[in-house]
């Protein structure tokens, strides 16, 4: 391959797995490179893990806000009509409107919340394994990756847990615009989009009337010096959080359980470890996966990356999954190694004012997920190749076959559909730190 075939647009070329090809070109040769868009303005590209670092946290100078954090502009968009999230949600927001954005969805994502939720999912990972573990067989992404990020997500939100596919379903649509297996329509993800902005509202009303111990309820009374979200910023951050807190998670889970059954001495390294699945072996993971692949910025100002003259408007893309191959940052970048130390991955962000609210959360859930799986399918293997989400903007796998010795459930009963107040102990609950 050669510098003037990479195309980053193609995201068959992603479904091919060329994308790594193509970046460790760009870091050796071309590591700020102008990219032509038949669409719409050209675009920079970052590789390098240093400079992804350096434009995340300035957001002086490279703005989330003015043209979102989408390669295309809104104007140039395949989904016709689609929201223009820009200065209303989080993601698409700059400080000092950030800040107080993040001031106020921060009051759903305190240590005691975080800790409480841990008590729960450690239940429903035991859950997760009992549902599949007699049949010996399952779609990993469908029947067990999916399924913890969704009732993380179904629970932080207050939403029902047998409602909890439909969350699936729309983040689904939302972020595979470009798949057709997903979305037969180019207004498929506004669709999506406006039928969870109306459940999102109902929920508020709800709540409203009937408060619970969940962040819809903090998220409607969060309030700072008389300061309150609005309607949209709750739809918006409703969405994010829907996305966010399932997508990532989900493929992260699926890459890291392919890695490991391609890899099988670095599964017996985890299998063994005395410690379990240790913050070590989920940073490589999570390196591995990177499951955002990229975000955009646009320049406030002329600037200069590498030499490369950047002018005001520039549109300026960040390649997480670039950085977390850079040679310069990690050895042997493609090396799956579990035990890699130092590891500054960066699949949550270069950190600054738009690091991953829910990275806590995140690597908690694949510890839970993890272990559970090692203790009761230690054989897991695949039975087929992975199928690739068609899409340049997330790294995801939709399907991927497995099998493993089949074995007892831990609850041979149904499983409960209540909420943290009915499966987590009111002892474990009052002993988590607030």
């Amino acid at each position: 391959m050669k510098l003037t075939d990479v195309n980053l647009l193609d995201p068959d070329r992603f479904v091919r797995q060329e994308h790594h090809e193509m970046f460790k070109i760009l870091r050796d040769q071309a590591p700020v490179m102008l990219h032509q868009d038949p669409k719409g303005p050209s675009f920079w590209n970052v590789v390098k893990h240093a400079d992804l670092v350096d434009v995340n946290r300035d957001t002086e100078r490279y703005s989330s806000e003015i043209g979102g954090t989408s390669i295309p502009d809104y104007e140039s968009r395949d989904d016709e009509g689609a929201m223009d999230t820009r200065g209303v949600m989080m993601l698409t927001t700059d400080p000092p409107k950030h800040t107080r954005y993040r001031r106020l969805v921060n009051k759903g994502f305190t240590p005691r919340m975080i800790g409480l939720i841990e008590q729960y999912l450690r239940h429903r990972a035991i859950l997760i394994v009992d549902n599949v573990i007699e049949k010996g067989e399952a779609d990993f992404v469908v029947d067990i990756a999916s399924e913890l990020p969704l009732q993380a997500i179904a629970e932080i939100m207050g939403v029902p847990q047998q409602d909890r596919m439909k969350l699936f379903e729309w983040s689904n649509r939302l972020i595979g615009i470009d798949d057709p297996e997903y979305s037969g329509k180019s207004d498929e993800g506004t669709l999506a989009a406006m039928e969870l902005y109306a459940y999102s509202n109902q929920l508020a009303k709800d709540r409203a009337a009937n408060p619970r111990d969940d962040i819809v309820t903090k998220l409607i009374n969060a309030e700072i010096d008389g300061d309150r979200l609005s309607e949209l910023e709750f739809d918006m951050f409703m969405l994010l959080l829907t996305v966010a807190g399932n997508e990532t998670t989900r493929n992260a889970t699926a890459h890291g359980m392919l890695a490991l059954m391609d890899h099988p001495e670095q599964f017996e390294i985890v299998k063994n470890s005395p410690d379990g699945v240790t913050d070590t072996h989920i940073d490589e993971i999570l390196r591995w996966a990177t499951p955002v692949l990229h975000f955009r910025r646009t320049a406030t100002a002329d600037t200069e990356i590498r030499g490369q003259q950047i002018d005001e408007g520039d549109k300026v893309v960040m390649w997480h999954i670039s950085a977390n191959r850079d040679e310069e940052v990690f050895d042997d970048p493609f090396t799956f190694d579990v035990n890699r130390t130092p590891n500054e991955q960066i699949a949550f962000g270069g950190g600054g004012a738009h690091y991953c609210l829910g990275a806590n959360l995140a690597k908690m859930e694949l510890r839970l997920i993890f272990q559970e799986i090692i203790e009761r399918m230690p054989d897991i293997h695949r039975v087929g190749e992975p199928e690739w989400l068609r899409s340049n903007f997330i790294g995801g796998v939709k399907h991927l076959p497995v099998a493993w010795t089949p074995g007892p459930k831990v609850n041979p009963g149904p499983a409960p559909e209540g909420s943290l107040a009915t499966v987590v102990e009111p002892s474990l609950a009052a002993s988590t730190p607030s």
